[in-house]
């Protein structure tokens, strides 16, 4: 279960039920709100250009009038400088760089449905590579230049396009709209699962043929519906095969087994690659050709297990676990130009720093880049430059380059920097107590700007989801704690057990104790801050998360009366309820058996 973050209302209700009005503001700044938080300018995917002289990325900014991001392409110079923006649409994401840097593909929705667009860096207007009836999402580049991959949602029955839009425009006309469901996991989350698959696809570069079809009757989803995303599709250096994880069990709905397979570019049958009962994910092959380096869960049906690095030797089938020892779980899988060594990220104490550990079991992960929460990292293709995008409790995502040795480490674009400018923001006091069982424990605080010494402030509790994820310092859109804080509260993030960063032991010890040992850390950081804060006023607390965090304010509002005020949304009251609402895996692990196989535990941990 992921987390499920509070709606705009709700945050509404909250800084307007319960918050002390900020007085004395500075004419220059003032406390966040959420029209600010609504204007800053969201980057992601940032992608530096084979030359090493350019970073492209995304950059959205939300229309509340049309209730969508408005997302175009930009890029900037690695020197410093200005940055372009490249498109204007409304509707463009994902760009990746052309071999040679002279084009860049993307995706677009500008004329309905998503398709494959690519712009020459010469200049000149951007036009559609793909016009397919389903739609086009995850594009990449083959090292060629030759191909450009993307996945789209098909019936797996269908030969091509043709067969795809007729099909869609029968249900379309039909006047009856019962959903037919011929498999379990007939619907996830927000989603229904309408008999397609998500297939792999190639097109030619320059156009000149139509898309094929690489996974054709394959009834999985590439990548993986529930667990997948654009990292799980690669091409190998010579472009002439896709490494890629599907989930192949005819029961999805009970399975983590994701494996690796790798296809040919030509057309030709999918061989499986990777065999273990847990997930492989993330197949990146090595710069050289000889290697596949991937990250693997090696517990079945878990998804909070640690990622371990994993290497797949591309002659001899050999597999090996180079980071067990590491017990932190690692993202984001990058190769040095030299094939020697692997870059990663993984979260750990609130941050998320930058990892490398060479391509043979012959050394541990050591820190690159120790400070602040970075994600999405790459290198230019001569090995000089790391780019990567890095956040915090008191700034946006900005995109930030190095040297490969993590030195000289500057921040590259300044998308938001006319904004935070006016704003008043505290940065995070982060401190660590005795949790459940005297285990330490650590958590965040955040004070309102411009505290007035001779006053008390009311303490709001901000309860994460997961419940297997953390309170980092990043920023964030939804649970955004310097909103709450600029209403006056006194903001708490307490990482409780079961939090991601600490160590899988850590991680693990809120498997069939959702309200146990969590919650008591949650009151004993109360506790804690309360006596070492003495602005608070203990006699008015809120406590307020959604999805786990929903269910840990609905398992205090039913355990204490010390809170005068929760918030609880998208909440879990009942778990034998949730059991059939959620991946089956989830709660027959996080319960340790189904409802009738061990019903103690599903009725101990319901809040209800």
């Amino acid at each position: 279960m992921k987390c499920i973050f509070l709606r705009c209302g709700l945050v509404g209700a909250l800084l307007l039920g319960g918050g002390l009005g900020i007085a004395g503001q500075q004419a220059a700044k003032h406390a966040i709100a959420f029209d600010d938080l609504i204007k800053l300018h969201r980057i992601a995917e940032p992608q530096v250009s084979p030359d090493g002289k350019w970073v492209a990325y995304t950059v959205a900014t939300p229309d509340m009038e049309a209730n969508r991001n408005a997302s175009n392409i930009w890029m900037v110079p690695t020197t410093g400088g200005s940055a372009i923006q490249l498109s204007q649409s409304g509707h463009d994401s994902s760009p990746v760089w052309s071999p040679d840097g002279k084009t860049l593909a993307f995706l677009s929705s500008r004329g309905g449905d998503s398709q494959v667009y690519v712009l020459s860096m010469d200049g000149g207007e951007a036009h559609a590579l793909t016009k397919v009836s389903t739609g086009a999402d995850i594009v990449k580049w083959s090292p060629d230049g030759k191909m450009i991959a993307f996945t789209s949602l098909v019936y797996p029955d269908c030969k091509d396009d043709d067969c795809n839009s007729k099909r869609d425009a029968e249900k379309e006309k039909s006047k009856v709209k019962v959903h037919v469901a011929e498999h379990l996991l007939y619907r996830h989350w927000t989603h229904w699962n309408e008999g397609k698959r998500s297939h792999l696809f190639v097109v030619p570069a320059d156009g000149s043929s139509a898309p094929r079809d690489l996974t054709p009757g394959a009834n999985y989803d590439v990548p993986p519906d529930e667990r997948g995303g654009p990292g799980d599709t690669n091409f190998s250096p010579d472009g002439k095969e896709i490494c890629f994880t599907a989930v192949t069990d005819k029961m999805e709905a009970v399975s983590t087994n994701g494996d690796l397979f790798i296809v040919p570019v030509e057309g030709g049958e999918a061989k499986r690659i990777t065999t273990q009962p847990g997930f492989d994910g993330n197949p990146v092959y090595s710069p050289d050709g000889k290697y596949i380096a991937y990250h693997a869960q090696l517990t079945p049906e878990y998804e909070a297990d640690r990622w371990r690095v994993m290497l797949y030797d591309r002659h001899t089938g050999k597999i090996e676990n180079l980071s067990e020892t590491f017990d932190r779980s690692a993202d984001g899988l990058a190769w040095s130009p030299d094939s020697k060594t692997i870059y990663f990220t993984a979260e750990d104490e609130t941050l998320q720093p930058v990892y490398s550990i060479p391509a043979c079991s012959c050394g541990l992960p050591i820190k690159v880049i120790s400070e602040g929460f970075n994600s999405a990292i790459s290198f230019s293709s001569d090995g000089k430059t790391l780019v990567f995008e890095r956040t915090s409790l008191t700034k946006p995502a900005e995109v930030f380059l190095a040297a490969s040795d993590g030195s000289n480490v500057r921040q590259l674009t300044h998308q938001n920097e006319s904004i935070l400018a006016g704003l008043e923001m505290n940065a995070p006091e982060s401190f660590w107590f005795a949790g459940a069982e005297g285990t330490k424990v650590q958590a965040m605080l955040i004070r309102p700007p411009k505290i007035d010494a001779t006053k008390k402030y009311p303490l709001l509790v901000l309860l994460h989801g997961g419940p297997q994820t953390m309170w980092s310092n990043a920023w964030g859109y939804r649970w955004n704690a310097q909103v709450f804080s600029a209403a006056g509260y006194v903001t708490l993030m307490i990482n409780r057990r079961g939090s991601t960063g600490y160590g899988q032991k850590f991680t693990d010890e809120i498997t069939n104790d959702w309200g146990g040992k969590a919650y008591t850390d949650v009151m004993n950081g109360v506790d804690y801050t309360l006596k070492e804060y003495p602005f608070i006023d203990g006699t008015r607390m809120a406590a307020a998360g959604g999805s786990y965090g929903g269910y840990m304010a609905d398992w205090i509002a039913t355990h204490t009366g010390r809170f005068k005020g929760i918030v609880s949304h998208a909440s879990v009251y009942d778990k034998t309820a949730m059991w059939a609402t959620e991946e089956l895996w989830f709660e027959e692990h996080d319960m340790q058996g189904a409802p009738w196989t061990n019903p103690e535990s599903y009725k101990k941990w319901s809040p209800s």
